[in-house]
């Protein structure tokens, strides 16, 4: 009798070792992932003041997780239960149970976003007819806070140097960096134009400042030869060069005669200006004008403003485009050699087109 009930004892607790390892299991079952990874993002919103048991049944009926119960068990033994953030979410199938009230608890939020790109070089007109084009902004609405910027734009960023200059087309030409950007989607003209901002504010930082004193600059004068050492240049490897050029001739009180600054004021770009375009009335023309114009003529990337901030030391005077395809320059040194060069170049171009 004795050896009958120990034989009954231990299957009962064989069987309840059984059962407890399949309520295990089952529970970890539960908790796996209901699909694999690469599957389709699913959105779910969370109501304020949702509970838990509401919050489960969303996912259940979104078809994130297997069983209502089991969510609300784990939130209990996690006290997540009060750690639920409202909002929009969008929920990876792939991810476990525990992953997925980690994002909800965390309040990782979607958000919807809209990128753009401004290439380096790009004008404050051309930027406002990108974001417009993508139907970011008021294309006007943007010029016009390109132009004149309110207090809380120039307010919030120490770094921004606009002189009062009757003349100067755009306060913001050359302020804003080119580059790509993420915004949330219908983020007003204004919040676009301060990222931007305060993107250049990071890439100007205390190094460049210092480099700006020491060449006895200051952060609008930088950015306006910056932005025309971009504008001339077509090679890279050419744009220390060019600023050297440029450097040397403010230097000695000689104007610039950038093509760019001139073009920067024409409806159209030219690859040659006329006699009659150098000759326009406006501080932008640098053929007529000696030094910097009133500011930048575009957006200058990184290594342009460096460029423009460690210029090659050389003696050239000149540069002139080979129009051989290498998108090179001839430099000199003279008027002479200048003229060669651009004998060359007009040479090389007859050649090309043969």
């Amino acid at each position: 009798m004795r050896k009958r009930l120990l034989i009954a004892v231990a299957i009962l607790f064989i069987l309840l070792l059984l059962g407890a390892g399949g309520l295990i299991a089952g529970y970890n079952y539960m908790l796996a992932p209901v699909a694999s990874p690469g599957s389709s993002m699913i959105p779910v919103e969370v109501p304020p003041g949702a509970s838990a048991a509401t919050i489960a049944e969303l996912l259940t009926e979104a078809g994130l997780i297997r069983n209502p119960l089991v969510f609300r068990i784990y939130a209990r033994l996690n006290n997540l239960e009060q750690s639920f953030i409202a909002g929009k979410y969008l929920l990876d199938p792939a991810m476990d149970l525990g992953e997925i009230a980690a994002v909800i608890s965390s309040g990782a939020v979607h958000r919807e976003t809209e990128w753009f790109t401004v290439p380096e070089g790009f004008t404050v007109e051309q930027i406002a007819t990108r974001l417009a084009e993508q139907g970011l902004v008021d294309q006007s609405q943007f010029l016009q806070l390109a132009q004149n910027p309110p207090e809380s734009i120039t307010g919030a960023l120490s770094f921004l140097e606009i002189p009062d200059h009757p003349e100067l087309i755009y306060a913001l030409e050359g302020y804003l960096f080119p580059d790509t950007y993420e915004v949330e989607a219908g983020a007003t003209p204004e919040e676009i134009i301060i990222l931007m901002l305060l993107r250049m504010e990071s890439v100007f930082n205390e190094e460049r400042r210092n480099q700006c004193a020491a060449l006895g600059m200051s952060i609008h004068e930088a950015l306006t030869l910056a932005s025309i050492v971009e504008r001339e240049t077509i090679v890279e490897h050419e744009l220390a060069l060019i600023s050297g050029v440029f450097h040397n001739r403010l230097a000695i009180g000689m104007a610039l005669g950038s093509c760019a600054t001139v073009n920067y004021l024409l409806p159209e770009v030219k690859e040659v200006l006329s006699e009659q375009d150098t000759q326009i009335d406006s501080p932008y023309n640098t053929y007529q004008n000696p030094g910097l114009p009133p500011g930048p003529i575009a957006a200058p990337g990184e290594a342009a403003i460096d460029a423009a901030l460690n210029p090659a030391e050389t003696d050239y005077l000149y540069f002139r485009t080979k129009e051989d395809g290498s998108g090179e320059s001839y430099f000199a040194r003279t008027a002479a050699e200048h003229a060669e060069n651009s004998r060359k170049a007009e040479e090389n171009k007859r050649n090309s087109v043969q």
